[in-house]
């Protein structure tokens, strides 16, 4: 397992006032020792550029008759030396540099471009007839040297070290940009987060822009410096404190014990039984993995899940019904809902079966219905965070394209319908629900502890409905440019983790009301008293190593179902990736990682978890399973053909 922090994070070995036959040497460069807070303050003082070394390095670049964009900004601050002027080519000039190795001992950096340009310019430019006056309107791309040409996106993973001057990046490899000029390091920053905004939202980044996108109540979300940060510096947690007066140190006690004292429990798949699918973690004495041929029963245990025992195979009525994308846990967990999608290829479903996991058969194939016409589900979820432990629940949430609903398996008449009996499938009752005229694109939802419902939406919007109306949203948070894939929120409303493909958005909804009382944005509308979101990001480097297949999935909290209890760490999966983050860590405003970014802070102090294959689920077990000497209840890890609980040693 590794961390966050390796070798990718350090700085480069060329020092800052390497000559310039120095830099056309042939030596490849690899990573040097971390420099100490003093070399690194020194460094900083002497980030000034003699302008005869500027004068060498734009003569140079002339000489390799470069095609130049405009400056990267057309108002360049002053050079840091008096009488020292470095042009629009100077500034722009960086050192290429390549990670080769991947993730062996070998690993390291190598120089591919000694000297280059980077510039942004929109697709097409530079192929149109120069005769033409018309400006190129397509989406911007970061150009550098003769060897990188990439469009300006999430994708990129861009991750900025500004005591180094450097950037590094995503795009077919991993790459590193060192800025020979102070003034070029901070340029390209401020234009690639413009040309970012603007292939994102479709206008320009200008505060007319701003304005339109987020609206004037979430200005914090274009501009976090106006936010209100004092929701995250007041972030505290009852289980860890740390010493009064003092900021939490990096690496808080709570997550040594995670990454240091893991014990591994695997539990392969048997030939024959198929692929897993999916997992439904119980929070009382059993957990179920979903495969091609069946759903095996698994114990729950304090050190994680084994020991397979009864392999339900998946059957009833003779009806066509492939391996289900969704299981859903239900009546005290002796129910389980399943889900699969058309069959015409689209993530909607017809209805659902449910499964009695006693008899181990299917006992009813339920219909969605409204108005007397079928209707599909795209997903479906309880009623509440603890809602599956409850023997009376009947009913259960659903969403569609433009739907939300809840829906109740009890029948109308008050008749018990049993498959064996029936003709026909059940219809199930709308019993609360909205169907919005306008194109709403809902993806994912989840629940509180109190039954209030977060969803996310194809355009990156998170809408927020109280338990007793789905038909107006009480706060509703603008995208970010990315679609929302998945979604999860603590068990007391406080906090919501949304999944993009790229990244995490961590959000918090409390504010304060104009009465001077604490509520939650499900509870009321926000206003203008929010706090700008936190990103959680991996480093360029292990999101080109997490796989081909690396997109964020299923960002979740650990799982807490008690009033008062916190929510201690997330977790996401990422190609061959499980991720964990620790929560109060990325709250504290003091962190590490917050130091030095400018825009929405993005944290990269994260657990790695690799596999041999793509992984199906990473998740936390029930709180239950936090015993007195552990930090955290178990951590399971699916992947097709086994899966692994990773428990906390109580050895030190």
């Amino acid at each position: 397992m590794g961390g966050s922090h390796s070798r990718e994070d350090h700085d480069l070995s060329d020092s800052d006032d390497d000559d310039t036959s120095s830099r056309a040497s042939d030596a490849s460069s690899d990573f040097s020792t971390p420099p100490p807070a003093s070399a690194s303050a020194s460094r900083a003082a002497r980030a000034a550029t003699p302008a005869s070394v500027v004068d060498d390095i734009d003569h140079h670049l002339r000489n390799l008759h470069l095609k130049y964009s405009e400056p990267i900004s057309p108002n360049p601050s002053p050079a840091p030396n008096p009488g020292a002027s470095a042009s629009a080519s100077a500034v722009n000039a960086v050192k290429l540099y390549l990670h080769i190795g991947g993730s062996t001992a070998a690993a390291r950096w190598v120089n591919s471009e000694r000297l280059a340009a980077v510039s942004f310019v929109r697709s097409g430019e530079g192929a149109s007839d120069p005769d033409e006056d018309d400006e190129p309107t397509g989406p911007w791309f970061l150009v550098v040297g003769s060897k990188i040409r990439a469009k300006v996106g999430p994708e990129l993973q861009l991750k900025t070290f500004p005591l180094q001057r450097r950037v590094d990046f995503v795009a077919d490899g991993v790459w590193a940009l060192k800025f020979l000029h102070a003034d070029g390091y901070g340029h390209f920053n401020a234009k690639y987060q413009s040309c970012l905004f603007e292939n994102s939202y479709g206008v320009e980044a200008t505060d007319e822009g701003r304005a339109k996108v987020f609206g004037k109540e979430f200005a914090a979300w274009a501009r976090p410096e106006c936010g209100d940060e004092s929701i995250w510096e007041d972030a505290s947690d009852a289980f860890s404190p740390g010493p009064k007066g003092s900021p939490m140190p990096a690496r808080s006690p709570m997550l040594r014990p995670l990454m240091e004292d893991f014990r591994e429990f695997e539990e392969p798949v048997e030939e024959g039984d198929g692929n897993i699918q999916s997992l439904a973690l119980g929070a009382l004495d059993n957990s179920f993995l979903v495969g091609d041929s069946g759903i095996h029963v698994v114990k729950n245990f304090e050190h994680g899940i084994h020991g397979k025992g009864v392999s339900v195979k998946i059957s009833g009525g003779g009806t066509n019904f492939t391996t289900p994308k969704k299981a859903l846990l239900m009546r005290a967990e002796t129910n389980m809902l399943l889900m699969s999608p058309a069959t015409d290829g689209k993530p909607h479903a017809k209805g659902v079966h449910q499964l009695d996991i006693e008899t181990g058969k299917v006992v009813s194939q339920w219909k969605f219905g409204k108005d007397g016409a079928d209707i599909n589900m795209r997903d479906i979820t309880n009623d509440s965070k603890g809602a599956q432990m409850d023997a009376s629940e009947s009913t259960f949430l659903g969403l569609d394209d433009n739907r939300l609903c809840r829906w109740d398996m009890r029948d109308r008449h008050g008749i018990v319908q049993n498959l064996a009996s029936s003709m026909e499938s059940p219809v199930l009752e709308w019993t609360q629900g909205h169907q919005f005229s306008r194109g709403t694109n809902f993806q994912c939802f989840a629940s509180t502890g109190d039954g209030s419902i977060v969803v996310g939406s194809l355009d990156g919007k998170i809408r927020l409905y109280s338990k007793s109306s789905m038909r107006m949203a009480k706060t509703a948070f603008p995208g970010l440019g990315s679609p929302i894939t998945h979604v999860d929120v603590t068990y007391d409303g406080k906090w919501i983790l949304g999944t993009t493909d790229t990244y995490l958005v961590l959000i918090c909804t409390i504010f304060i009301d104009k009465d001077g009382k604490e509520k939650t944005g499900f509870g009321g509308r926000m206003g203008n008293r929010i706090a700008a979101p936190r990103l959680l990001k991996l480093s360029p480097l292990h999101s080109h190593l997490a796989g081909d297949n690396s997109k964020f999935r299923e960002g979740r909290f650990s799982w807490v179902t008690d009033n008062g209890k916190q929510e201690r760490h997330l977790v996401t999966t990422v190609g061959r990736y499980s991720v964990v983050w620790n929560f109060l860590q990325v709250k504290n405003s003091h962190h590490e990682c917050y130091k030095n970014q400018e825009g929405l802070k993005s944290c990269y102090c994260y657990k790695v978890i690799p596999k041999d294959e793509s992984i199906v689920a990473s998740r936390f077990m029930h709180e239950k399973y936090d015993v007195s000497d552990c930090p955290e209840a178990p951590l399971v890890v699916a992947t097709p053909m086994k899966v692994t609980s990773f428990s906390v040693s109580s050895q030190r």
